[in-house]
């Protein structure tokens, strides 16, 4: 009776899922917010209580965070990360400041006590690459000049959470300094392992990988990530960056091979750690938090503002691609929701749960409508493009990239453009 039970409580979560997506989809907007409204629902003090599939949800949910962060890691190689990280430093460090510094004040403010504030620091911090990607790809975005610097910041934060989870696991372990300088000396010796793998031996890792047919593939693929995550938890590295960085180490037409096959379980395994976060929120703590989360949320668009203006600036981007490059920065969703998990299933505060759900809610919705946004003010402003910044370098006569009308008219400043990674989520 019990196995009957978790079958009708999963089969009705999954069909709820589906169902939402379309909605998603529908008014193309991103689904996070909806399932986590889901696990609200079906969570204790939701509408309809779902207790008899927990411990697979709660299953589900790990797996869904490590394919999250394996399939972004495929976007990338070990050579485009290191050197997106030595070009966009300066503005990678600032859209640090700007953002973690709101989430830090309020916790101290509120007395919530360190480890709390660098919790609730890394929350406001981080964009959501996957919310971005979609909605740069629905706004014909991909082909404007912002993009390379948009890239940039998304990247140097996956590389900044790589730093920050094993020190936040240290700190919600309650470690000693001893403990903690050691916990991330161990942390980085294996990033710094992994990276040097992928570096110099990476076709050693697509040959024991590569497969003759496509299920054998998606059963390698999937066997090496969960176990290399799992053996990164051992070392006091979170899983998800093992699995991030087991991304890495695919490239080329294996990685695009690897990525159409895990999509599909990605996006099922997402959407339940999203109804999981869900479940353990109870939508009556959400009222006490709001206004705090309002704040939070106020805040952090005008910084991601700043941080896209500055980045794009750099860049010799005009007022336009500026513009879109901060509204393109301020959905929050799938990280901030990982380390606030991290953060409420040590206890530190009971409050900080319910207040990132209502953060990640207001900005995973505002952010695409601050994007839809962006070209009707810019025409309401009358906003022009502007030269390019002194001692910008110009490159040769090359058609600008194809693109919106707008995205052309920025092309008459051209500069020198650096080459892109791949767009987090691009298929």
């Amino acid at each position: 009776m019990h196995a009957a039970t978790q079958l009708i409580e999963l089969g009705a979560i999954v069909l709820a899922l589906g169902l939402l997506g379309a909605v998603a989809v529908r008014f193309s907007i991103s689904p996070i917010p909806l399932y986590l409204v889901a696990g609200l629902a079906f969570g204790s003090g939701g509408i309809l209580p779902f207790g008899a599939s927990e411990e697979f949800v709660s299953l589900g949910a790990e797996v869904g965070v490590i394919l999250l962060l394996f399939t972004l890691g495929l976007e990338y190689t070990a050579g485009e990360l290191v050197g997106t990280l030595r070009t966009s430093a300066p503005a990678g460090l600032a859209d640090l400041v700007l953002n973690a510094a709101p989430g830090v004040a309020v916790a101290l403010i509120l007395d919530w006590g360190p480890v709390a504030a660098v919790a609730l620091g890394g929350i406001t911090y981080v964009t959501s690459s996957g919310i971005t990607a979609k909605v740069m790809g629905d706004l014909g975005w991909l082909g404007n000049r912002e993009t390379p610097a948009v890239l940039s910041i998304l990247v140097f934060e996956d590389l900044a959470m790589a730093a920050y989870l094993p020190i936040l696991t240290a700190l919600l372990a309650g470690a000693s300094l001893v403990a903690g300088a050691t916990t991330l000396g161990i942390a980085a010796a294996t990033i710094t392992l992994i990276l040097f793998i992928a570096l110099r031996h990476g076709r050693l890792v697509e040959r024991f990988v590569a497969s003759p047919t496509d299920e054998v593939l998606l059963l390698k693929v999937l066997g090496l990530t969960l176990l290399v995550a799992g053996l990164a938890q051992q070392l006091q590295v979170s899983a998800a960056v093992g699995a991030f960085l087991v991304g890495i180490a695919l490239s080329g037409p294996l990685a695009h091979t690897a990525r159409e096959l895990l999509a599909p379980l990605r996006d099922l395994f997402a959407a339940v750690f999203f109804v999981f976060f869900g479940l353990h929120t109870d939508p009556g703590q959400l009222p006490p938090v709001l206004g705090v989360a309002a704040l939070l949320a106020v805040a952090g668009i005008a910084t991601k503002l700043a941080s896209g203006w500055l980045a794009a600036r750099r860049a010799g981007v005009a007022s336009r691609g500026r513009l879109r490059a901060g509204a393109a920065l301020v959905p929050r969703g799938e990280f901030n929701i990982v380390i606030a998990g991290l953060a409420v299933s040590d206890g530190i505060n009971p409050r900080l749960g319910p207040l990132a759900a209502a953060y990640v809610l207001m900005l995973a919705i505002a952010g695409p409508l601050i994007a839809r946004g962006v070209e009707p003010f810019i025409r309401w402003r009358g906003i022009r493009p502007s030269r390019t910044r002194p001692g910008a370098r110009r490159k040769q006569e090359v058609p600008a990239p194809a693109g919106p009308a707008d995205s052309r008219e920025d092309g008459r400043d051209e500069v020198e453009r650096p080459g892109r990674p791949p767009v987090p989520g691009q298929h």
